[in-house]
């Protein structure tokens, strides 16, 4: 699961390529043009590793840490069929975390600093991750929407321009499919269930509409970087495009449940062929990005227990000549 990248706006656009040899920088682009993947070894310019570092390392922190809000209901899925489901699932989350930071450690930045950086706060993580999921509808609501706005990133992404991060996305992508049938068969039930169930989606929706809708990234007027990046295929749509993608697909889908989507100005129009919607609150999406959410102090927390508790298999694994003990049976 993932959201696009957050860019901080107040970096000068300008610095992106001032120091770049302007032959290599070129024939680098020239590489791009024509479709070319960029490998590890490969030459690229500063700015270009640097901001695939920050969106992969991201994207792997968001991936762990969107397991946390699924898994506090492993233990109270109604049935043995939904719990194996979102146990599975959330396996899944936690293995695109793994080949995530594999790839972001070919462009140079040890794994270890990545999560260092992530349990301090100076590594972000996609802000959705930091409300709580109150019901089991929110868990419905969260593999249904959150992984169908992750896929239109993802799919996106996946056609970008260095090679490693492509790769993982492929597989990732494939495996986030079974998230969102397993998400949308979890609504639909509930949907078309008792009163009761219909009220907890309903309410689960409503709650997790403004994040759904901060998902994708402030809007395009916000960035000054967004030219750059696409012209490297860093990205390969927009916040905005790929936010109109979402409500094309989706939208449609909630309404056909019957279910009400909590923006009253949200309609499509007909002759532009785009989605016109409520503007996010843009400062409560910096507000919870940078620490101040519901339950960015909790999700930290969990994964600072979890780093401490596991240094032990850490520094074992560290000790190449220690001689192997088959164990008493």
């Amino acid at each position: 699961m993932y959201g696009n990248a957050y860019i901080d706006p107040d970096q000068p656009a300008n610095k992106f390529t001032q120091d770049e040899d302007p032959a290599r920088l070129a024939e680098f682009e020239a590489r791009i043009e024509g479709g070319d993947k960029i490998e590890p070894k490969d030459w690229m310019p500063k700015e270009y590793k640097k901001q695939l570092i920050r969106m992969i390392e991201q994207h792997a922190h968001s991936e762990i840490i969107g397991a946390l809000p699924e898994g506090t209901w492993i233990t109270r899925a109604p049935g043995f069929r939904r719990k194996l489901a979102l146990m599975a699932k959330v396996q899944d989350e936690v293995g695109h975390a793994q080949l995530l930071y594999s790839a972001a450690e070919t462009l140079g930045k040890p794994r270890e600093d990545m999560i260092n950086d992530l349990i301090s706060g100076k590594s972000k993580y996609s802000n959705v991750f930091n409300y709580p999921a109150e019901t089991w509808a929110d868990t419905a609501i969260i593999s249904w929407l959150i992984d169908a706005g992750a896929i239109v990133n993802q799919l996106a992404n996946s056609k970008g321009s260095y090679g490693p991060y492509c790769r993982a996305l492929d597989r990732i992508c494939v495996e986030e499919s079974f998230h969102l049938k397993y998400g949308h068969d979890n609504v639909v039930f509930l949907a078309t269930g008792t009163k009761t169930q219909r009220d907890m989606v309903q309410d689960a929706l409503t709650r997790w509409w403004p994040p759904i809708m901060h998902f994708f990234g402030p809007s395009d007027n916000i960035s000054v970087h967004t030219k750059t990046l696409m012209k490297w295929k860093v990205k390969m749509a927009t916040n905005d495009e790929m936010r109109q993608t979402f409500l094309n697909m989706y939208v449609p889908k909630i309404w056909d449940l019957g279910l009400v989507i909590p923006d009253p100005k949200l309609k499509k129009n007909e002759s532009t062929g785009l989605w016109e919607y409520t503007e996010p609150d843009w400062e409560v999406f910096k507000r919870v990005i940078n620490g101040d959410g519901p339950c960015n102090k909790e999700r930290l927390a969990v994964r600072k227990y979890a780093e401490e508790k596991g240094r032990w298999v850490r520094r074992a694994l560290l000790k190449k000549d220690a001689e192997y003990v088959t164990p008493l049976v």
